[in-house]
Parts: structure tokens; sequence; C-alpha cells
């Protein structure tokens, strides 16, 4: 299960700059907490979460990596609030606030404002530099790229569920004979030593920027709940209930930014590993949370995971950043939103627009753009634009 979630879990630190030892670290400790809040009822595994890496890496430069802690802090308070809503209003509470039409074109703008920065590895830039020679990086990244293509289109069985470490593994190779890696910080790291956590501060802008970014997330969350309870038969969002593994996901993510880790979320990897091996025993998630915080403790381990060149990263993620929209668009597609319909294509367009165009909307010292700003702005549209405006456009 470990392994299986592992390629994802890793990139999220490597690409904002967090240290990967302590997202194994808090990977682990994270799913021990939910699996507590849950009364250990749910196979699922908790780990880096892909719709936080525009966010931490702006908040990282803005204000630094504690005060980007203290934000994601706030954002696993949206999640325990969301719990209560759950508690007291059911699925359905959810459902109308956060509708598919607020949720979708915001997962969309997640995966789409990623897209440059995916390209722009994959090219041998790292940030502004030209780190790496452009024909070079492509030698490297396409190859990567169609690995992962290949295996999640191809694989058969448990391979299929692991595209980003096949990735990685023909990348790091091709990365090797090109002579582009550097193994100094590997043989100076120690091979047991704490990770290198870093304590939360509580910054206001920074929690303002983080907070509304938890919104997509959340309710991918009821997505995962809802497969993993059809994988095993069992309806967990009435058992534990809905409200308790959002509360239990809320709860890891603040445990997570309190060490210095990237946010929690439940994998929907681990749970297509559920279904190929049907064992539906979250004592397994014990184990694999277990085995990940003995991992977090060997520091070659995370020293050679940071030796993966930003080329190999840009291959991988050409494909998830384009997944990410993908699914965005599919959840508009199966609530059959009618984006015709005046209210819906309103929502969609503006959302869409502000988040792929980076609008800025700047309040004194405070300052509102990307992921967050669709957020808040899908979500106060779908409040207060009419529910019958398509009926006043005839």
């Amino acid at each position: 299960m470990l392994f299986v979630a592992f390629g994802a879990l890793v990139l999220v630190p490597l690409l904002t700059g967090l240290d990967v030892n302590v997202a194994l670290f808090t990977a682990g400790i994270g799913t021990l907490l939910f699996q507590l809040v849950t009364k250990r009822q749910v196979p699922v595994f908790l780990a880096s979460s892909f719709a936080f890496i525009a966010p931490i890496s702006y908040g990282v430069s803005q204000w630094g990596v504690s005060a980007t802690m203290g934000g994601l802090m706030a954002a696993g308070l949206v999640y325990v609030l969301l719990s209560q809503v759950a508690r007291v209003g059911g699925m359905k509470a959810i459902q109308k606030l956060l509708p598919p039409v607020v949720v979708g074109p915001v997962i969309m703008v997640i995966g789409l404002t990623l897209a440059p920065v995916a390209v722009n590895m994959a090219l041998g830039k790292q940030g502004d530099v030209q780190a790496y020679d452009t024909s070079l990086a492509l030698m490297i990244a396409l190859p990567t790229l169609f690995t992962a293509l290949i295996v999640a289109v191809m694989g058969k069985g448990m391979l299929r569920l692991l595209p980003i470490m096949s990735a990685v593994l023909v990348g790091y190779t091709l990365s090797y004979f090109a002579g582009i890696l550097d193994f100094s910080a590997v043989a100076a790291a120690p091979w047991f030593a704490l990770p290198s956590f870093t304590a939360p501060s509580f910054h206001w802008e920074a929690i303002l920027f983080l907070i509304p970014v938890a919104v997509a997330p959340a309710v991918e969350h009821i997505g995962d709940m809802l497969a993993i309870s059809n994988v095993t038969g069992k309806d967990y969002v009435k058992k534990p209930g809905l409200h308790r593994t959002l509360l239990g996901d809320g709860v890891a993510t603040m445990a997570a930014a309190s060490f210095g880790g990237p946010p929690n979320t439940t994998y929907s990897e681990v749970t297509g590993a559920v279904m190929l091996t049907r064992n539906y025993d979250p004592k397994v998630m014990t184990w694999a949370a277990v085995s990940a915080v003995v991992l977090s403790l060997v520091g070659k381990f995370g020293a050679i995971l940071a030796t993966i060149p930003t080329v190999v990263m840009g291959g991988i993620m050409i494909l998830l950043f384009g997944s990410i929209a993908a699914v965005g668009m599919s959840s508009l597609i199966t609530n059959k939103v009618d984006v015709a319909e005046p209210r819906n294509l309103v929502i969609v367009a503006v959302t869409l627009v502000f988040g792929i165009g980076g609008m800025t909307i700047n309040m004194g010292e405070f300052t509102l753009q990307g992921i967050a700003l669709c957020a808040v702005v899908s979500i106060l549209l779908n409040l207060l634009l009419p529910k019958d405006l398509g009926h006043l456009q005839h």
C-alpha cells in the first residue's frame, strides 16, 4: 500500500521545497490519527495533497515555510468545520454548499494553472534558470512521460497502480547515464536522523490565502469515501459517517502542518490497490503508516529522493496535472451539469478565466489569487446567483 502511494507522496515535497522525510513522517502520523478518529473502520491511506502544490510554493516564496504551515493548519480547520456541516445536515448539506458546478472548475484550475510548471520542468528550467540543456532535458522528460502513460493505460494488475514509480525509475536511469545526478548530499547524509521539522507560525495573510484552497480536496475526499465504500461493499458515509472521515482528514492535515509537512488527503491509488488485493482490513493501513514513519527516520533515504532531477519530475507532472484538470471536467460530466444553462455557464466561465488568467484582487496588504480566489468566487457566485437564472433568460 505504501509502495503504491509512494510516488505521489514524495512528489509534493520535492516540488514545493519541503522536506521529503517530514512528508513521509506526517503521512504516517496523519493516517494513524485518521484511523483513531474513524475508529479504524476505513481502509484508506492519507498522504501529500496535490491541490496544495501551487499555494504552498507561493506561500513559501511570500511568507516562508513556517507561516505557510500556519496557513495549512487553518486549511485543516476548514475540514473540521465541514465535518460539522456533514454531522448536522449530512451529505445533502455539503452538496448544497459545494455542488459539482463549484468544485469541478476549481479542480480544473488546479491542474491547468500548474501546466506551465510541468512544461518548464520538462524543458530543463528551474524557476527562471535554464538548469539543463533543452534537448537533453526532453530526451529524459519525454521517455519518463511515455513510461507513465504506457503503465497507466496498458499495465496489468499491481503494475497499473505504479505509473509514477515506473516513470521515476526510467527517468532516473536515463539521468544517471546522462551524468546529471549529484550524490554528494547522499554521502553527507546520516543513516538515521530525525526529519528536520518546521514549527508553524501564524501570519494572517498566509492563513486567509490558504483557507479557501481546502474546498477542492474536501470534496475529493467525499468522492474517495464513496469509491472505497463501493470497493469494500460497506457504506463508510453512514458508518463511521462522513462527519468522522472529514474530521479525520482535517486532524491529519493539521498534524502534518504542525510538523512542517504537506496537507494530507485520502489516496485513490491506494483504493485501487485495496480493490486489486481484496484486502479490506484497515490494519494493513496501520502497518503502512508505521512503515512510513520508520522510513522517514532514514536520513540517506530522503537524500536519495532529493537527487531526482527536475526534468524527470517534469515528465511525470505533464500527465499528473493534466489528470487533475480531467478529474474536474469529469465531475461536471458525471453529475450532468448543464453548462448551456446561463447560471452554470457564468460560474464555470468566471472561475476558469480567473484561475488560468492569473487574476489577483488586492485588499490592502492582503492579496487573493490563484486557487484560493477561484474557490471563493465560485462559492459566492453559486450562493448569490438566483437558481432560476435559466428561466429568466427565456
